[in-house]
């Protein structure tokens, strides 16, 4: 049983910065995060994910190199924090939540889901 909020979507321009933070509600424990986008006409595609330790992350081809997930499991909250934009980063971020000790890339495998923030990259 577990609520997740994701915050900080706003428009940048092209190779800026932005944090995106997800705050969970309820018991997230032992509980792997991740974090997926949306763009308009696509799919939903993987971008990220840390195990419940920190110790463990995957990233999405598309982001390596420019999107960093962490989190601060005493403040219920995990971050993506995104640089280097580019206007393909525009979609709607959504972070999801599973009790797994490991992450995963499969949408399929995350039980919980946050209601999504929208990012918008432009020149």
């Amino acid at each position: 049983q577990v609520q997740l909020v994701e915050s900080g979507g706003r428009r940048v321009q092209v190779g800026g910065a932005l944090r995106l933070s997800c705050v969970a509600s309820g018991r997230t424990v032992g509980y792997v995060m991740g974090w997926f986008r949306q763009a308009p006409g696509k799919e939903r595609e993987f971008v990220a994910a840390v195990s419940w330790r920190g110790d463990v992350k995957f990233y999405g081809d598309s982001v390596k190199g420019r999107f960093t997930t962490s989190r601060d499991n005493a403040k219920n909250t995990v971050y993506l924090q995104m640089s280097d934009l580019k206007p393909e980063d525009t979609a709607v971020y959504y972070c999801a939540a599973d009790q797994e000790l490991y992450p995963s890339r499969l949408e399929s495998d995350y039980e919980y889901w946050g209601q999504g923030t929208q990012v918008a990259v432009s020149s």
